[in-house]
């Protein structure tokens, strides 16, 4: 279902203002070294809001609504460094169990993630982080036990609804694994962005439930949601940071001006207001591809990879360039350009690298 102009910005209004409230820089520090790295009353408040159940159905709690109003709402939730399982329990797990799941995996999983009382992840890509159906390390035997591991799991260590993409030495499935299954092992690793954790899983004959029949298709179609959500999110980040930058350039003075009018940094700002508004145009368009209806598949790959890429690059050049107009204090621990540097450069391996979405923009394109 996707709703108006008019209602979507009464919902990307209700979600700024909540994020406004609860989701300051402090706040944002303050989860991010906690223990789960999230504020769960916060998620709790998303939950309420319908958030959390934006793409699932209403037959199973939810909104019903599409990848519209999902980039929308992204793009406050990036603007706001959101540290939250939102792309990976709201967006990646539902629309993964809703392209893969039978109807009684809908029925059983659905509800609590879109209630918050359950957090999803899923586990896709190896070591090389490819994030492609070469990709999957973790095997699925014939008895339905995994072995292998799978890497770069977003909030693995919190998450209690567990998705697996294996090889099933005749494609790819997907496995729903208990938190407490044997041979289960999850690990956090180091990450360069707190507000993103990251898990390593190992199986070692590890039972495991299989959802449904489907293969990498209906894997590739929750990665594409999850893309625009993340394209969003890049796209609110780059939009915010630069905000808070130009805010800067009018109050900082120096030999009695403010720096703003300085010719080089006019240009600079000019250049990265390109960059705000090629990677807002990059998200709406591949949510706009995703949600017609008469949208060919070639038009879907090329908009999704479009974003994939140039919002990614584009946080990245304006949060770089944003440290460097701000002088000595933008490179402080203190200052929040930091932050939105680091949720940068992580995003811009996530769900696939830009050399991949080049890749397959071009393919989209019949090169």
């Amino acid at each position: 279902m996707t709703i108006s102009v008019a209602e979507r910005a009464e919902l990307r209004s209700a979600v700024r203002d909540l994020l406004q409230e609860k989701c300051s820089e402090q706040d944002v520090r303050q989860a991010m070294e906690s223990e789960d790295g999230f504020d769960r009353e916060l998620w709790g408040r998303l939950a309420e809001q319908g958030v959390l159940g934006m793409l699932v159905g209403d037959e199973h709690g939810g909104l019903g609504f599409g990848p519209l109003e999902l980039e929308s709402v992204a793009e406050e939730t990036g603007a706001a460094l959101l540290p939250a399982p939102f792309i990976s329990s709201a967006v990646l797990t539902v629309a993964l169990i809703q392209a893969a799941g039978t109807d009684a995996d809908k029925q059983r999983l659905l509800p609590g993630l879109a209630d918050g009382s359950s957090i999803g992840t899923v586990a896709v890509t190896g070591a090389r982080g490819t994030w492609t159906a070469e990709g999957v390390d973790v095997t699925a035997g014939a008895d339905g036990t995994l072995n292998g591991a799978a890497h770069f799991v977003t909030h693995g260590q919190v998450a209690d609804v567990i998705l697996v993409v294996a090889d099933t030495g005749d494609g790819v499935g997907v496995f729903e694994v208990a938190a407490d299954a044997a041979g289960f092992q999850r690990t956090a690793v180091t990450v360069f962005d707190p507000t993103v954790p990251l898990s390593t899983y190992t199986f070692a004959d590890t039972p495991a439930r299989r959802l449904g029949t489907a293969g990498w298709e209906a894997v590739q179609q929750a990665l594409d949601l999850a893309v625009v959500a993340l394209a969003g999110e890049q796209a609110g980040g780059t939009r915010r940071i630069f905000d808070i930058t130009i805010s800067y350039l009018k109050t900082r003075f120096q030999f009695g001006r403010a720096i703003g009018s300085f010719q080089a940094l006019k240009h600079m700002a000019a250049d990265l207001l390109l960059e705000v508004e090629s990677a807002t145009s990059a998200a709406q368009n591949a949510a706009a591809q995703i949600a017609a209806v008469d949208s060919t598949a070639e038009a879907r790959d090329g908009a999704v990879a479009l974003a994939g890429f140039a919002c990614a690059e584009a946080y990245v050049k304006t949060t770089m360039q944003a440290v460097q107009m701000h002088g000595g204090i933008g490179f402080t621990w203190e200052h929040p350009a930091h932050l939105y540097v680091r949720r940068a450069r992580s995003g811009l391996q996530l769900f696939g690298d830009s050399g991949s979405h080049r890749e397959r923009y071009l393919l989209s394109k019949g090169a």
